[in-house]
């Protein structure tokens, strides 16, 4: 039985749609990747050679960048270090948006007022300005990137909590907690923010990776990662100036990043349906 055959037997046989069976696969060869990198690894990452932007050969199945690292190799160990920049960043911005809105929204109109306008404030700005100016002001280095990353997103997980916790709050289920006696904060966390969860993973699924692109524009101008260390974005922004002469450079990190991307979304759109409060039976 081929490798296709049994995938579709396998999806077929679980109540998984092959869209999410697709995405877990996608996700789950990253996570595999970024554990074994050192094993799957052809060549060391940070070895450097004489042959420079040469295309695909049987030594380098992706070639060589601009300084003759394997492209492979490195694809491979940015694996690791994107997925720690990009979840660490997104897991700030989840923690800081719908902590700070929940708290927000559970204490009052004054309080609610306040913590918004702060948020606000910062989605005003565009997001890799206010990193910027966010870096700036602290030590530069991956810590301050992956916490300005994090600030900057924070609005998108607070916009998303307080409209999802205005819809729940019109339940029936939040009536009939007020009349028992329950408490502003007591329905928002032991009622409210249960079915609010799906909607939060699903904007986690989609600011994953864009903190990693932008990871790659904050090590470019230096305030991110040094110029040597592999993640998928500083690899992108190396491999940039050198597009006609070494094109694989740049499209294998591209193409990386895409396709888990797309994986994070398929995961990302089903839990959502799966979390859906309205939906008698969990549908992944």
């Amino acid at each position: 039985m081929t490798v296709s055959v049994a995938y579709v037997v396998a999806v077929r046989r679980s109540r998984i749609s092959p869209l999410t069976a697709t995405g877990i696969a996608i996700v789950g060869t990253m996570i595999g990747v970024a554990l074994l990198g050192p094993l799957l690894s052809p060549h060391d990452p940070y070895q450097f050679s004489v042959r420079m932007n040469e295309g695909p050969s049987i030594d380098h199945w992706l070639g060589t960048d601009d300084q003759g690292h394997d492209v492979l190799s490195r694809l491979i160990a940015g694996t690791r270090l994107s997925l720690m920049f990009g979840a660490g960043a997104a897991l700030i911005a989840l923690g800081i948006g719908a902590a700070l809105s929940l708290m927000a929204l559970s204490l009052g109109r004054i309080v609610e007022t306040g913590v918004f306008s702060m948020f606000d404030l910062i989605r005003a700005l565009p997001g890799i300005l206010f990193a910027l100016a966010f870096v700036a002001a602290f030590e530069p280095g991956a810590f301050s990137v992956m916490l300005a990353l994090g600030v900057s997103f924070s609005p998108m997980f607070a916009m998303i909590t307080r409209a999802t916790w205005r819809q729940q709050m019109a339940r029936p289920y939040v009536a009939a907690a007020q009349v028992l006696g329950a408490s502003r904060l007591r329905i928002t966390i032991v009622h409210v923010l249960p079915n609010i969860i799906g909607a939060l993973i699903t904007q986690f699924a989609i600011i994953l990776p864009r903190c990693i692109v932008l990871e790659s524009v904050m090590s470019f101008l230096g305030l991110g990662v040094s110029p040597e260390t592999p993640t998928w974005g500083r690899m992108i922004a190396n491999a940039t100036q050198y597009t006609e002469a070494a094109p694989h450079a740049v499209l294998a990190p591209i193409i990386a990043l895409s396709v888990a991307t797309f994986g994070m979304a398929l995961i990302g759109d089903a839990l959502r349906r799966g979390f859906d409060p309205d939906r008698r039976r969990i549908a992944l």
